[in-house]
């Protein structure tokens, strides 16, 4: 064995360590940096516009997308809370008839019963948890929306593939991210609207904070409607409109949770060209591999394998001569 060959040997060993440390070290802020990198791709064109407005300061972009993505969250928050203060008025008469029936004498003994102190603890500990993501997040945002683009090119450049293969393979990245955030977001645009003329048409109690929240959660799999029209179908029940709740049962099975079911796979098979099925399944596959960060891993994953394999077929996959059907032409 050469010395060349040991210094090798001791060097990519040493590398694959420092990888691994490395890696359990960033273990906790890896999902906050990979939903920062789709936000970022996601943005990135209007970055670059906004970069050229000021002149090319890409820092000063960057601050301001990010404080934007910021508000995208905080803003709809605030108005929601305003909404449910303009809405509490609607509310009155059902609280006046709760106290009226005795609710509020069977309320200390409902209380009781409830384990509030460990409830609480496991509600603050959830929610600094996820604050703390969502400011990794921004953070992580804003030096990709900075730095992004050098930090591209010293990836792209490392890889060990030929030029065109890199391209193709970056290219169907991009356009598969794409498809998957538009499909999701008009999927729940979509799904929000939906529940929302059910709320309005019934009369139900804060039809616009519902609306809000009924968009928010639609992206969660497995019923993210379902976790605001459900209950309100059980509200409705309660108060003894059982032909409203009925409505809304039917129209929440039957039409706002069924967009999901082909909506979003449409939207994203039209423009990555993945067949339906294996859109479905990789959907669901990602999520319960990554959970909701699935919705994008899993169609991504695919679209890699298959332009992965159009490299192949193209590249390496040789075809075997055609055999003649003439029997007086020699094989």
């Amino acid at each position: 064995m050469t010395r060349q060959q040991i210094f090798s040997i001791v060097f990519f060993a040493l590398l694959v360590l420092l990888l691994y440390q490395i890696g359990l070290m960033f273990k906790p802020f890896v999902f906050s940096a990979l939903w920062a990198g789709l936000l970022a791709h996601w943005a990135f064109p209007m970055h670059v516009r906004l970069a050229k407005w000021f002149g090319g300061k890409d820092a000063l972009s960057a601050a301001m997308l990010t404080i934007g993505a910021l508000g995208i969250v905080v803003v709809p928050l605030v108005a929601m809370g305003v909404m449910l203060v303009r809405e509490a008025g609607a509310a009155e008469q059902e609280i006046r008839s709760w106290i009226s029936a005795g609710g509020l004498q069977r309320l200390p003994d409902q209380v009781v019963g409830i384990p509030l102190v460990g409830g609480w603890l496991k509600v603050l500990k959830n929610t600094f948890t996820l604050v703390t993501n969502f400011f990794i997040m921004l953070l992580v945002l804003f030096f990709l929306f900075k730095d992004g683009r050098q930090w591209l090119a010293v990836l792209y450049d490392l890889i060990p593939m030929d030029e065109s293969h890199k391209s193709k393979i970056l290219s169907r990245l991009d356009q598969t991210i794409r498809a998957v955030v538009k499909g999701m977001l008009v999927t729940a645009i979509v799904q929000g609207l939906l529940a929302g003329m059910a709320y309005w048409a019934l009369d139900v109690p804060f039809p616009m904070g519902l609306t809000a929240l009924t968009t928010v959660l639609a992206p969660i799999p497995f019923g993210g409607t379902g976790l605001v029209w459900g209950p309100v179908a059980l509200y409705l029940f309660w108060v003894g409109a059982s032909g409203k709740a009925l409505i809304m049962l039917v129209w929440g099975i039957g039409v706002v949770s069924m967009v999901d079911q082909f909506l979003r796979p449409w939207l994203i098979g039209q423009d990555v060209q993945i067949p339906v099925l294996l859109l479905v399944l990789s959907v669901l596959g990602g999520l319960a591999l990554y959970g909701l960060l699935g919705l994008f891993v899993g169609p991504i994953l695919i679209s890699l394998l298959m332009t992965a394999v159009q490299i192949y077929r193209e590249e390496y996959y040789l075809k075997p001569p055609a055999v003649s059907m003439n029997p007086l032409t020699p094989p």
